[in-house]
């Protein structure tokens, strides 16, 4: 007769998925934020960077040398609160089995070299969020986070602060109410 076999902590990992801050997250790092996970264990703690939070800066306000002016359009991202002054690349792209596919810690020649490329969109940040062992599940505990599977039509949607009132409407009707809700509703 079949079993189900125990999941262990260890198994479980959110890698690859989006965290969508809750309505109630209001500390400013974070408030509408919409960060894709890198790396997630239990043991290891998690890693990623927010996606919908443009800094205004282009890569050829921040990099002058000519050898990256193909990447000089490109605008930055803030990616979170550690590591700040710290430009990183990365790509996004669309798997076989239509999935997003992410390429982390390209450097600026490989970034450039990728920046012609229609099967991939580049992204440009300054600092990542990270979470230590058991941090990340404490504040999905305290419904700090909502989970969400990306959809390959993440790559062509627009990122900014409306993504994440566009991807938390999505989820139900009662998640596009909370997407509608005022920033402080004590202000009304």
């Amino acid at each position: 007769m079949p079993h189900d076999s125990p999941i262990s902590e260890e198994s479980i990992t959110l890698r690859g998925r989006l965290l969508l801050a809750s309505p109630g997250l209001s500390d400013g790092t974070f408030d509408h934020s919409v960060i894709i996970l890198d790396e997630h264990t239990a043991n290891g703690g998690a890693h990623g960077i927010i996606i919908n939070q443009p800094t205004g800066n282009t890569v050829g306000d921040l990099l002058k040398d000519p050898a990256f002016s193909a990447l000089g359009h490109l605008p930055v991202f803030r990616g979170g609160p550690l590591s700040g002054e710290e430009l990183t690349f990365s790509s996004f792209s669309k798997s076989a089995k239509n999935r997003i596919m992410r390429r982390t810690c390209l450097s600026a020649e490989m970034a450039t070299d990728l920046i012609n490329s229609e099967n991939h969109i580049i992204r440009a940040t300054l600092g990542h969020s990270a979470w230590s062992p058991g941090q990340l599940e404490n504040e999905l505990q305290n419904n700090t986070w909502i989970t969400l599977r990306p959809s390959v039509r993440l790559i062509r949607m627009k990122h900014d602060l409306s993504l994440w009132r566009t991807l938390l409407s999505g989820i139900s009707p009662y998640h596009a109410m909370l997407s509608q809700a005022p920033q402080n509703p004590f202000l009304n």
